[in-house]
């Protein structure tokens, strides 16, 4: 259950990430790199892309693991569990 949901709501960031690209009001490439992100855990295509991009532009990867963790964070403590780094 958890590997559909997984895939559904990476597939729907991927979408909008789409749309976000011809719509104003949608942030298209932020959409597409969260979708990436969801998707790299099941495909290995999104997984290698993810790469490239970390390679092409370390800065932003370097503030997305940022950003990740801080988000790992915050669902352990949403869900009562604690981290461990």
């Amino acid at each position: 259950m958890k590997r559909i949901l997984t895939l559904i709501v990476g597939w729907l960031f991927i979408l909008l990430g789409i749309l976000g690209l011809f719509l104003p009001f949608l942030q298209g490439v932020l959409f597409l790199l969260i979708g990436l992100i969801i998707l790299s855990a099941e495909y290995v295509w999104a997984h290698h892309l993810l790469s490239k991009l970390r390679q092409r532009f370390p800065s932003i990867a370097a503030r997305a693991d940022q950003a990740k963790h801080k988000a790992a964070a915050w669902i352990a403590r949403l869900s009562g569990h604690r981290r461990n780094d």
